[in-house]
């Protein structure tokens, strides 16, 4: 018995071990978050909730009684849809793209998408963990995409119990960013994504740290397709306008007449300026002000190694090749990113607190993460 028993368990741990070799689809999503949301409270008057109008008892617009023709046009579709409140229509939805940037433009003011944009979030499986409408931010929970495990037999059979134990050591947070479009009305939607994955610190594998994964482009287009069918666009119209096409450099370094380094992009002032700002959520600034009539971010790093709640990473930017010996960006001082408008192109600087320009080989490094994102 216990040979068979051996065998059998044998066989499943081979079967598992060539279904773990097949890789998940790419489009599948499953995001779990890291945190809890908070359980649904019911008001104390609110005893019992119908669950079917279908089976109320007409009574013919509060007369006393009701006819089955009455009752009968009430419920039609046209009916029902002129005593529901609904969410309006959002049918003007487009994308725009520059370099490896993409975002959509939508057709209504911010405060109109905002709770649609969180119910979107919250209904893809993260929770909201930073709400600043008055700065048009919005960010979710570090989750995880459990459509990455393998679906393998040992997984299907008791791994459902125990799906505690199943982790894929990778975990996800979006941002996304509000602006004021360029045609009147309008507004650009931005969403970056942040990664974390979980690595083993020895060759024993008897330790591991959580450290930053690169901001995946294809994983924001995709969430800006959902987002774009969640606000009202056909599926495939969504699809055909993200399609990944290749796109010629936008950006480079460059030095000032001062020495002090900068980085070009072939964009006008408007155009830019929505771009950098989705460039510094890449790489881990988050923006406390800013001033777009004089062309300012103001910003602080933010170490992945505390946002993500552990203390054995040193965050995004010292783990890079380039940064060497170089000082690590600190978390407690605040940068100053300057867009400059240059006519049909526009110039970035890195400004001290003095307003002058940072020639430190911080800076530097700051407008070489911003170069790459902005290409």
């Amino acid at each position: 018995m216990n040979r068979r028993l051996s065998g059998l368990t044998l066989s499943l741990l081979a079967v598992s071990l060539a279904a773990c070799s097949m890789l998940p689809d790419s489009r599948k999503i499953e995001y779990k978050s890291a945190g809890k949301v908070q359980t649904l409270e019911v008001p104390p008057d609110l005893s019992q909730v119908a669950r079917d109008e279908r089976f109320l008892v007409p009574d013919a617009a509060g007369k006393g009684s009701a006819t089955f023709s009455a009752y009968s046009a009430d419920r039609t579709p046209a009916a029902q849809a002129q005593n529901s409140v609904v969410l309006p229509q959002i049918d003007k939805v487009r994308v725009e793209r520059s370099g490896t940037q993409r975002w959509l433009v939508v057709a209504a003011p911010a405060d109109k998408l905002w709770d649609s944009v969180k119910d979107f979030w919250q209904e893809t499986g993260f929770i909201i963990n930073v709400e600043r409408p008055d700065a048009g931010l919005m960010e979710t929970d570090w989750a995880e995409n459990r459509a990455k495990i393998p679906d393998d037999i040992i997984r299907n059979t008791i791994g459902k119990l125990l799906d505690s134990l199943y982790s894929t050591g990778e975990r996800d947070k979006f941002r996304t960013r509000f602006e004021p479009g360029s045609e009147p009305g309008t507004t650009d939607i931005f969403v970056s994504h942040r990664g974390m994955e979980e690595v083993y610190t020895s060759s024993a594998k008897d330790d591991t740290r959580w450290q930053p994964r690169p901001p995946d482009p294809e994983l924001e287009a995709e969430m800006l397709r959902r987002l774009m069918v969640r606000l009202g666009s056909d599926d495939k119209r969504a699809e055909a306008a993200l399609a990944t096409t290749k796109v010629e450099p936008r950006a480079k370094l460059a030095k000032s007449d001062d020495g002090s380094g900068t980085v070009e992009v072939m964009e006008r002032f408007d155009r830019a300026w929505r771009r950098v700002g989705l460039a510094l959520d890449r790489v881990g600034f988050t923006v406390e002000d800013r001033d777009r009539s004089r062309g300012l971010y103001f910003v602080r790093y933010v170490d992945p190694e505390i946002d993500n709640k552990s203390k054995k990473d040193d965050g995004i930017l010292s783990k890079l090749a380039f940064w060497k010996s170089a000082p690590p960006v600190s978390s407690k001082v605040q940068y100053r990113i300057y867009v400059a408008d240059a006519g049909p192109q526009s110039t970035i600087q890195v400004l001290t607190p003095e307003g002058g320009a940072d020639k430190s080989e911080t800076a530097k490094k700051i407008l070489a993460l911003l170069q790459q994102q902005l290409q």
